[in-house]
């Protein structure tokens, strides 16, 4: 009697969800190389009157998910996720659930730049005659105004981020590592960053420096939590936090303004240049008076990924003086995926080892 596994194999590959268990549906993307799990389907609904309380009873009850679809086995520690939602807004199209390694977030441009394509390319946005479709997507943050053009075998994807502003400049704080103070910017782009230009700690914004950057940014970003009086959001107190430190350099790349290398959430490390953080950056750089309204500035990723940015117009947040930066990119596919949770799984939560 022959062996039958190849003929069953090939005739039979559905899995069946476990007793108890649980099946989510993703599609995967990439901006610039950065990752982004969007969840299609399987999480549970919850009773909300806000985005943020929606979030929060997420954080309070289902947060298992989270870890289970950003953690290994089926993620890593550099996984982003998001879950898309219907409006609590009226005025927008969908709302955002963003999510990392260490919990959630206020504003991912990356992610936004993902869905802009995604819903571009699947045809749910209508597409004017010269190819261009909008999208307004309500985030923790505020509204944000996401828009795609497509040129031949090519979309770019770009958006308006929301009010960004400077809390400090030339701000110092002491870092117990290198026995002295360094100097930083603290900007609000959708979340605060604070900006280290590398120079001054003689570090090279590079892929072999990886593990130094994150040990860095993270003694960066507990420093200056506890020490600045400035991680303030004049309008939402949940705003109110520091969500990383970006690095600051010279680009690599010719033709490039400049290089920016993200560690945030949990020591993870943005393969992107930022969204957000370039948001904050526009924001630093129009408040130094070196760059113009419309001035369009090319920044790169520590992979040498690129956003183009520049300042749309100016405004107010509160009592700070500050900008609408744009931002534009490209995002991929990569995949979709139906992943299983079993209950009898002691790992079925997620783990992770760096």
């Amino acid at each position: 009697m022959p062996r039958r596994f190849y003929q069953r194999f090939k005739a039979s590959q559905t899995i069946n969800i476990p007793a108890g268990g649980r099946a989510l549906t993703t599609i995967d993307m990439h901006t610039g190389g950065e990752p982004l799990r969007i969840i299609t389907g399987g999480y549970p609904q919850v009773a909300a009157d806000s985005l943020l309380d929606y979030r929060q009873q997420l954080q309070i009850h289902h947060d298992w998910l989270r870890t289970s679809m950003m953690f290994e086995p089926r993620g890593h520690a550099d996984m982003y996720g998001c879950l898309i939602l219907p409006p609590f807004d009226p005025t927008a199209d969908c709302s955002v659930i963003l999510m990392h390694n260490e919990g959630y977030s206020t504003m991912c441009g990356h992610a936004v730049i993902a869905i802009m394509t995604l819903a571009a390319k699947m045809g749910w946005v209508d597409t004017d005659r010269d190819g261009r479709s909008t999208l307004l997507i309500e985030a923790p943050c505020g509204l944000i105004h996401a828009s795609g053009q497509q040129t031949d075998e090519t979309l770019v994807a770009s958006f308006e981020c929301v009010d960004s502003f400077v809390a400090e400049l030339d701000a110092r704080v002491y870092l117990p590592s290198l026995g002295r103070e360094i100097s930083y910017d603290l900007a609000y782009g959708g979340a605060f960053y604070a900006y280290v230009d590398a120079d001054q700690i003689g570090l090279d914004l590079t892929p072999q420096n990886t593990q130094a950057l994150i040990a860095l940014g993270r003694e960066i970003k507990a420093c200056v939590t506890e020490q600045s009086t400035k991680i303030v959001h004049p309008v939402q107190d949940a705003l109110s936090f520091l969500y990383g430190t970006i690095f600051t350099s010279d680009a690599a790349t010719d033709h490039v303004d400049s290089r920016n290398v993200c560690i945030f959430a949990d020591g993870e490390v943005d393969r992107s240049p930022t969204g957000s953080g370039v948001s904050g950056r526009m924001a630093i750089e129009h408040a130094r008076g070196r760059i113009r309204i419309g001035e369009q500035r090319v920044i790169e990723s520590i992979i040498g990924s690129q956003f183009r940015c520049h300042v749309a117009r100016t405004s107010r947040c509160g009592p700070h003086a500050a900008v609408i930066p744009e931002v534009s990119g490209q995002a991929f596919l990569i995949g979709s995926s139906r992943f299983l949770i079993d209950p009898a799984d002691p790992l079925a939560t997620g783990f992770l080892l760096r």
